[in-house]
């Protein structure tokens, strides 16, 4: 057979499984926010159109509104300021949307401290384990914090000093930009800086390093905890948007069981 036909032959039999680590995206779904006199991205809504009534008799369908960044969504590097002059999100190659993922996994860590960051030794220490990362692979970045997305108080986890979830070290960001193989970062959380990257150095530096080096971020996922730390292929569904800063996003895993 063909390797496509082995691939669907896989699917259909269960060797190969199908992992959706998308959110789903409702009038429920999470969203950042930004303190004032900064813009925020309008929740998600919808308009009915018709419900098999007389606007439609034998059709139901809706208009729906929402930020281009809500829910499981796709960063493109025209996103930050360190990459206005790079791609938007219909212009990322499709070769990128298919690729190989690792995992790894700090769940305990920022079960223990919200405020956890990833450090490039933590990254270093997988490796020993895990081998190199893979050439033209995503990193998904594991911290439990799909199990809050269901509240949003919880998911952002603000208080009087600002939110705290956990995200990466700016050393970190730096690295995973200017050295590692990697195209793209996945997380979690809100957004792939951690909760109080407003305050770092440079401020946010997931989204100005790995932007500004044409590279990626994926934000909200869920379900990391059921994929190998290495043998995973992601499947990421952006929409084309023109002159777009980002997407939301289905976003699937192929995992081999035996």
């Amino acid at each position: 057979m063909s390797v496509l036909s082995d691939l669907l032959a896989g699917i259909s039999a269960g060797t190969i499984e199908v992992i959706d680590l998308t959110a789903p995206l409702s009038e429920d779904t999470p969203i950042i926010q930004l303190p004032p006199p900064l813009g925020n991205t309008k929740p998600f809504a919808r308009e009915e159109i018709s419900h098999y009534d007389e606007r439609g008799p034998a059709w139901y369908w809706n208009n729906f509104s929402t930020g281009e960044h809500t829910g499981t969504h796709v960063d493109a590097p025209i996103h930050w300021v360190t990459g206005r002059d790079k791609a938007d999100v219909s212009q990322i190659p499709v070769g990128h949307l298919v690729a190989p993922a690792v995992v790894i996994d700090k769940a305990a860590d920022a079960a223990a401290d919200a405020d956890f960051l990833l450090e490039v030794d933590h990254i270093r220490d997988w490796e020993k384990q895990n081998g190199p990362l893979p050439e033209g692979s995503w990193l998904l970045y594991r911290t439990g914090w799909d199990e809050r997305s269901g509240d949003q108080q919880r998911f952002l986890n603000a208080s009087e000093t600002g939110p705290h979830t956990p995200g990466m070290s700016i050393e970190c960001a730096r690295w995973l930009a200017e050295e590692a193989p990697i195209i793209g970062v996945g997380v979690e959380t809100v957004g792939t800086d951690a909760g109080a990257a407003h305050s770092f150095d440079p401020p946010f530096p997931c989204h100005s390093y790995m932007l500004g080096a044409s590279k990626y971020g994926l934000t909200q996922l869920q379900n990391l905890a059921q994929l190998p730390p290495t043998g995973a292929v992601l499947v990421i569904g952006p929409l084309p948007i023109v002159r777009g800063s980002g997407s939301p996003a289905r976003v699937l895993a192929l995992v081999e069981r035996s």
